[in-house]
């Protein structure tokens, strides 16, 4: 999610003029610090401001860890837990989680989503898991896809954070349909560009463009690569096809293939993503590339990953350190779907070093080394919420006007 790695960031499009301000003091989110409206609690991990991807970066801890073996803290769950409305969904945080939600409350579908995934991945929150995913159903677009908010049009980001909601709360992820009988692999499907693009083909869109034109985006194509597979944040790895080539199709094999096809050619360029910033240098993306690896090694196999994941063990560290738990968590993902040992990354535990981000967990398994590398020793920032300002800065620069044009703002 991500965005997809904070996808509660995106709620900074919905406002972007109004909070260009908040958007430029977050550009420099690796030394954040809260702000006096929040205070962190004790319970989330992260110390950066979580005004933006507190659930977020709480959901991909808590699925990372489980991941790894580890029960997390009691705490950590109730936290998550407490950030429910009544009616089931999420914002991306609620300071005052004791007052009842109301019609102010920002609830989107992406924080949502990562909630309901988090706490059916640990277990023992069945209710809020069901209310959870009763508010995802009936948040659920026409055209079988999922809005960041209800009265917003599909995007392949959120459709995905659903779909792998769905699949971890124990529900057939191609049974939910809409009212016109559309399911959230559909409306993958209708983001998918055709082999016929060239270099593009097989990638997915975020959306369409205000000509309903679709343009390839190695994001939203992560995303939707584990959509289509029905799959949550952290995948196991995939069967090697028969051909590493894009294949005319739209079925959810056939989107899930030709996405990490059109991925796993992007990584083999540069080994890494770079980031898509308009007008800005080009520099790593080290979110976006182990969201790649992670969806390649899913969909296709490990064998187009090693040179990925071996670059991201020599250069992804001090970036995680930086940017909190939301960024060991991707990590951790990545070394899972391609069957490496997250406690020893290129000799950093990850799994320590995101234990240490939040509240002491309730119990964990022996790690590989004492997480003693220095770059985990540094002051993590939050969950990400620099990449995600980029991110949302991107978006904005491409058309976000579009995006948001003529839609009502509703609760989800």
């Amino acid at each position: 999610m991500n965005i997809r790695r904070s996808a509660a960031l995106v709620a900074a499009t919905v406002a972007i003029g109004a909070m260009g301000a908040q958007a430029a003091a977050a550009d420099d989110a690796d030394s954040a610090s809260p702000s006096p409206k929040s205070v962190v609690p004790s319970g989330l991990y992260g110390k950066g401001d979580p005004t933006f991807d507190g659930v977020w970066r709480q959901s991909l801890a808590l699925v990372a860890q489980d991941t790894a073996g580890v029960k997390p803290a009691q705490k950590a769950v109730d936290w998550l837990a407490g950030q429910q409305c009544e009616n089931g969904g999420f914002a991306a945080f609620r300071a005052e989680p004791t007052k009842p939600c109301d019609t102010k409350t920002k609830i989107d579908s992406n924080a949502t989503a990562a909630a309901v995934q988090a706490l059916a991945t640990v277990g023992g929150r069945d209710g809020e898991v069901a209310k959870g995913v009763d508010r995802l159903k009936k948040s659920q677009n026409a055209d079988g896809g999922w809005g960041y908010s209800l009265g917003m049009d599909s995007d392949a980001n959120s459709t995905s954070v659903a779909i792998g909601a769905l699949a971890a709360a124990g529900e057939k992820p191609s049974e939910v349909k809409s009212g016109k009988g559309k399911s959230g692999a559909d409306a993958l499907a209708s983001l998918a560009l055709p082999c016929s693009k060239g270099k593009d083909g097989g990638a997915l869109a975020y959306q369409p463009d205000k000509k309903g034109e679709l343009a390839a985006n190695a994001d939203a194509t992560a995303a939707g690569v584990l959509g289509a597979l029905g799959t949550g944040f952290a995948p196991d790895k995939g069967k090697a096809p028969d051909t590493y080539t894009c294949e005319d199709g739209k079925s959810t094999e056939a989107v899930a293939h030709n996405g990490a096809v059109y991925l796993q050619n992007q990584l083999d360029t540069h080994l890494y993503l770079k980031s898509q910033l308009a007008g800005a240098t080009d520099k790593p993306d080290y979110g976006n590339t182990a969201d790649a690896v992670t969806a390649v090694a899913a969909a296709e196999g490990i064998k187009a990953t090693k040179d990925s994941y071996s670059w991201l063990e020599k250069n992804a560290k001090g970036w995680a350190a930086q940017t909190g738990p939301a960024a060991y968590a991707e990590l951790i993902f990545a070394a899972h779907a391609t069957g490496n040992d997250p406690r020893d990354f290129g000799g950093t535990d990850l799994v320590s070093a995101l234990n240490k981000t939040g509240p002491e967990p309730a119990s964990t398994k022996s790690s590989a080394s004492d997480a003693s590398d220095s770059d985990e020793k540094k002051d993590d920032g939050g969950g990400g919420a620099n990449w995600w300002i980029i991110g949302v800065m991107f978006i904005a620069a491409v058309g976000a006007g579009f995006l948001l044009s003529g839609r009502k703002k509703q609760q989800l």
